[in-house]
């Protein structure tokens, strides 16, 4: 592949690409995950009840998308879309940038 292709390839990418993810603050979103999040998702990210999902070292554009399409009613969930229709797009942003922020480690099974 040539330098030009892979410079073309990765404009398009970007220009394509359907969430923009603004950096958050980790520190804010922390507080913010002790708040509301940590009954749930746990402040490490780890679930503690079975139909929360983990989201520990989740993608950032990842955990933003999710929120902001709770938030609009577009993915529906009972709980989440009460938590998350009081969200601001900083408040995502810094949730995001905290549980992404979080590092896991994988063990395979033998």
């Amino acid at each position: 592949m040539t330098s030009t292709f892979k410079a073309v390839s990765c404009v398009l990418l970007l220009a394509f690409w359907p969430v923009a993810a603004s950096a958050g603050d980790m520190g804010t979103g922390r507080r913010l995950a002790e708040a509301q999040c940590r009954t749930c998702h746990g402040l490490d990210g780890i679930a503690k009840i079975p139909v929360a999902p983990h989201l520990a070292g989740e993608s950032e554009i990842y955990l933003q998308a999710q929120l902001k399409a709770f938030r609009s009613g577009k993915r529906e969930s009972e709980m989440m879309n009460v938590v998350a229709k009081n969200l601001s797009d900083d408040d995502i942003a810094d949730l995001a940038a905290w549980y992404s922020a979080i590092k896991i480690e994988v063990e395979m099974p033998e």
